[in-house]
């Protein structure tokens, strides 16, 4: 483990990253238990999911403070080299709370053996790097035959409810939010999914959306005895009160009491650079994080709520996906009759994208000089992995 961290320390000192995994890395070279004995004697808690699961662990993080000191990964390092060094940094956390890349989750829940497993959602994400989204469902419902804690599920979600629905001891959540383009048929007997409003159904076998024991409210949340607390978060829009719920649902499993766990939420403003605001040349430009389909229409949905210009930034890179097929199932005509600039190194396939929308926009592949082309004031900037990333590191010089 020493010699993990000072490759980590190294890394940083090179200039050749935050060492969020290098060093991880040298300490499963060196030991591949690593993992399974820094978890070892920790209540551990694991999140998973499409979309949300940075923003989801740095809250379920905060709210488990409660309890004591939490070894934690919500800088995105969400692979078992990440989980090592962020486990490593801190040994004596009693407590630790884990992003985990769907891809790794089985792995991850042999090796940490979680009290706590929460599912948000599952939609398809980067699909020549992850693989298609029944393979993974497949992949969490054998994972979650072997997890003794509490699944904290969300219901809304078909794909996620198949997963978790065999489980020992499922808390399910509604939380009012799911991609229901990828879920058309039953990820279980492939018969068509009916809706009813809020419910669903398969028409070909008994799979269905449970009860849940908790509900996200339009600002909200409703706890399993009745009770109404007002979340009164600072982060935007719909998906982060789902977010929310589902944190406070897993740390209410952990033992943290629901208004202690609120009240660490509502502090929550900014996560890994997401929603922050930057100043330049007269902008105030919000920057934005979509990776995916589900996440691009729901950022759409948060920025419709104030009519200011956006520029949308699109890479191509392995992280990202090098597929932009994905483009198309974006509903970008949400951006109809707004001031639109396609940015990033892949903007003029974005741009081609935007044109079948019938969206009016420019192309100017510099993120910063196309914040900069735009009317001074508020500015939307919604970025895909890489592009967001680098945006961040270069709003910061």
């Amino acid at each position: 483990m020493r010699l993990g961290n000072m490759s980590s320390k190294l890394s940083q000192k090179m200039g050749l990253g935050a060492g969020g995994m290098i060093g991880g890395r040298v300490a499963l070279r060196l030991d591949p238990q690593a993992l399974a004995h820094l978890t070892s004697g920790r209540s551990v808690a694991l999140v998973t999911g499409t979309n949300g699961k940075t923003t989801s662990t740095m809250m379920l993080s905060r709210a488990v403070s409660f309890l004591g000191e939490v070894a934690t990964n919500h800088g995105g390092a969400n692979m078992p080299d990440g989980h090592v060094t962020a486990l490593s940094k801190q040994p004596d956390a009693p407590y630790a709370v884990l992003e985990v890349d769907e891809g790794y989750f089985p792995e991850v829940v042999r090796a940490a053996s979680p009290a706590v497993a929460v599912l948000l959602n599952l939609s398809r994400d980067q699909l020549d790097r992850v693989g298609e989204v029944r393979t993974i469902e497949k992949s969490l419902r054998t994972a979650l035959g072997s997890v003794t804690g509490v699944v904290v599920a969300n219901c809304d979600d078909i794909m996620v409810t198949s997963a978790a629905r065999d489980s020992a001891n499922v808390v399910w959540v509604s939380t009012g939010t799911g991609w229901h383009n990828d879920a058309a048929s039953c990820p279980r007997c492939g018969d068509p999914i009916r809706w009813e409003g809020e419910h669903w159904h398969c028409t070909g076998c008994d799979l269905a959306r449970p009860r849940p024991q908790w509900v996200t409210g339009d600002g909200y949340l409703v706890t399993p005895n009745g009770v109404k607390v007002e979340l009164s978060l600072r982060l935007p829009g719909k998906f982060n009160q789902a977010n929310a719920v589902m944190a406070t649902a897993a740390a209410a499993a952990l033992g943290v009491p629901v208004e202690e766990a609120v009240q660490r939420l509502r502090a929550v403003s900014n996560v890994a650079g997401r929603y922050r605001t930057i100043q330049r040349s007269g902008h105030r430009a919000r920057l934005l994080l979509s990776k995916n389909p589900a996440g691009w229409s729901e950022t759409l949905t948060v920025v419709r709520e104030a009519d200011h210009p956006a520029v949308l930034v699109i890479n191509a890179h392995e992280a990202d996906g090098r597929d932009l097929s994905w483009l198309w199932d974006v509903p970008f005509e949400r951006l109809r009759g707004r001031q639109v600039i396609a940015s990033g190194e892949r903007a003029t396939d974005l741009a081609v994208r935007l044109t079948y929308a019938e969206v009016e926009h420019t192309i100017v592949p510099d993120p910063l000089l196309a914040i900069d082309a735009m009317p001074p004031g508020p500015v939307e900037v919604i970025a895909n992995y890489t592009a967001f990333r680098d945006l961040n590191a270069r709003a910061a010089q």
